[in-house]
């Protein structure tokens, strides 16, 4: 007997025995080919029957659910098929009617997955929201499913979810609730190392396209064990039973970050555990992601803690899901090791110099990128300094960080956002749950830490229009922002791997193949009639390499200099701008304020005890 047919028999045994339980078969054999199979046995009776597929799904904070993925559909039962109907208004639900007699219906289909997003040839992302439909109208913590995965050969797994049968290539999962489910994903591949941090509790869980790019310096898992360690140390306690970062390095389907309660999905480049700039990343996505464990997870925006997946989320307080997450993420990075202080301050000076030059700011409030998170999946990134995007990140790096400084300036340095931490996200170890939140309950915690006007505080800076970036924390911390002609080490991790920005001096940003992809209103480039979709073929009558470019835009202030670009308006023709910008290259950094204590080396500095 076939391995399928084998699988087969024990799903239908599986069901008799589970009763109202869904049964999920995965046949991912051919997930290195991009497709894989879902067989679904859901609970039904005669008459009327609608199902759904995930929509909403926690952390991306959209209607992401990519069912148009979903190809090959049938509905059937006792081996014959049922005519079904998409919903004409809703494109997620499927109605059917069941027939007279059926306890069931069987639910086929294949995922037509995305190289770039789920699978290398030798590895694979395993989502479950993917790969399911559930009944409309249900809770997903009501509805059971009992999942079955069957993997390539000889591929390992990794995920959070509970064995209650391994045989070859195929593992059978405890029931668990459809919230859980989708909540713990699977990771599948050929070349895999795991590496325990803290007494088995925590580990990475390494996927990638060859062996030698698992290897990872002493040091570095070093590192690795140290931001577990301040993570407890900052929250007191865990509400998790294990975690595993569920880590992907390749160049092919590598790209991820997903936080869940016991696990998250990070994926950057393959050499990131041996290149130091891609280590950078790579350092701020764990930290991220491991921070969400705590908030976001555990701690969740009411608008958020939806009863299913296909309610909508409401984003208001996602400046306090991510933005919060940002600024502990961001300081867990030094005081673990994973970045040097010297590039947790590029990082702040950087973060502080974007949105300053965030043009958008001058008329948009800084929490409608949270509310209108939906809008930026997919979006043109064309023009976005004068739109903004999910800004609710970055600014509030700097807000929080003002805020930890004016409760050491009320506390004579006895208290400080870590305080906060402990109050609001730690209290007494649990398993995975969800507190829900508001607004005044933040509120209310920052009142118990130090009691001051924290409404008004978060109201000005979040909820009202602020023409400049909010830096007083940095200026608070012992720091000011200063711009030289020397290159930010961390303005990659913002501005992209590919192309560069001259928002500080020329005003414009460029992919590296000359393509502009914005330019900031009321600039230099915007004066000599740069516009966003042009590209530039040549610099001061040299063929464009980025290189010119940017060597040009560091001669201009010399005498004579000029910047002088020809441009492909895309009619076929060329025209040549003079761009009346003369002030060489401009970077932000950090520069010490001698006048001032220097709390943010204090902020950065290790927290557990060794």
């Amino acid at each position: 007997m076939s391995l399928v047919a084998i699988s087969l028999a024990c799903f239908n045994a599986l069901y008799t025995s589970l009763d109202k339980t869904i049964v999920l078969e995965v046949d991912a054999s051919q997930a290195g080919r991009n497709t894989i199979h879902s067989h679904l046995r859901i609970p039904a009776s005669a008459g009327p029957l609608s199902i759904v597929y995930p929509k909403w799904i926690p952390g991306e904070h959209s209607p992401t659910g990519p069912i148009n993925d979903v190809i090959g559909f049938r509905i059937s039962t006792q081996r014959k098929d049922i005519k079904w109907q998409r919903d004409d208004i809703d494109m997620f639900k499927i109605n059917l009617e069941v027939p007279a007699g059926v306890q069931s219906i069987d639910v086929d289909f294949d995922l037509a997955t995305s190289p770039a997003r789920i699978a290398s040839p030798n590895f694979s992302r395993i989502k479950w929201n993917r790969l399911v439909f559930y009944p409309a109208g249900s809770t997903s913590d009501q509805v059971m499913v009992r999942a079955n995965l069957i993997s390539p050969k000889n591929w390992k797994l990794a995920t959070a979810l509970k064995q209650s049968r391994a045989e070859g290539s195929s593992v059978q999962f405890q029931p668990v609730s459809l919230t859980r489910l989708v909540d713990s994903p699977a990771l599948i591949g050929k070349f895999y190392k795991k590496i325990q941090l803290r007494d088995g509790l925590e580990a990475v869980e390494i996927f990638s396209d060859n062996q030698k790019a698992l290897d990872a310096k002493p040091e570095t898992i070093q590192k690795f064990k140290n931001l577990v360690s301040e993570a407890h140390a900052l929250f007191g306690v865990h509400h998790y039973d294990s975690y595993s970062f569920l880590l992907t390095l390749s160049g092919h389907g590598g790209d991820e970050g997903l936080e869940h309660h016991e696990s998250s999905e990070d994926g950057t480049e393959e050499n990131a555990l041996s290149d130091e700039t891609s280590g950078q990343y790579l350092g701020y996505l764990l930290s991220h992601e491991y921070t969400h464990s705590w908030n976001g997870k555990f701690r969740r925006p009411a608008g958020l803690n939806t009863p299913n997946f296909q309610e909508p989320m409401a984003g208001e307080l996602l400046w306090v899901y991510e933005g919060m997450t940002e600024f502990i993420g961001t300081t867990l990075n030094p005081r673990s090791g994973l970045w040097s202080f010297d590039h947790y301050r590029e990082a702040l000076a950087e973060l502080a110099a974007l949105m300053e030059y965030t043009q958008g700011r001058t008329w948009r409030p800084l929490v409608d990128t949270a509310r209108s998170v939906q809008l930026f999946n997919g979006a043109n990134p064309a023009w976005s300094a004068a739109r903004r995007s999910a800004d609710y990140y970055y600014e509030m790096v700097l807000i929080w960080l003002e805020a930890d400084m004016k409760i050491r300036s009320l506390t004579e340095n006895k208290k400080c956002m870590d305080d906060f931490c402990k109050i609001f996200h730690g209290g007494e170890g649990t398993g995975p749950k969800v507190v829900p939140y508001s607004l005044s309950d933040v509120i209310n915690t920052l009142n118990r830490v130090a009691p001051f006007d924290w409404k008004t505080f978060l109201t000005e800076r979040v909820y009202d229009v602020q023409k400049h970036a909010p830096t007083k924390g940095i200026e608070a911390s012992g720091w000011k922002v200063v711009y030289t002609d020397k290159p930010n080490d961390a303005a990659k991790q913002y501005e992209g791997p590919k192309g560069a920005s001259f928002y500080y001096s020329a005003g414009f940003a460029i992919d590296d193949d000359g393509t502009v992809r914005d330019v900031l209103p009321d600039s230099a480039s915007a004066k000599g009639k740069l516009s966003v979709g042009m590209k530039i073929a040549a610099v001061n009558g040299m063929k464009f390499t980025l290189d010119r470019l940017k060597s040009a835009i560091e001669d201009s202030n010399k005498p004579g200099a000029k910047l002088q670009l020809l441009t492909d308006i895309g009619d076929e023709s060329l025209s040549t701008l003079s761009i009346p910008y003369r002030g060489g290259a401009r970077y932000p950094h950090l520069e010490r304020d001698a006048s001032k204590p220097d709390l943010l080396t204090q902020l950065a500095a290790p927290h557990a005890k060794s």
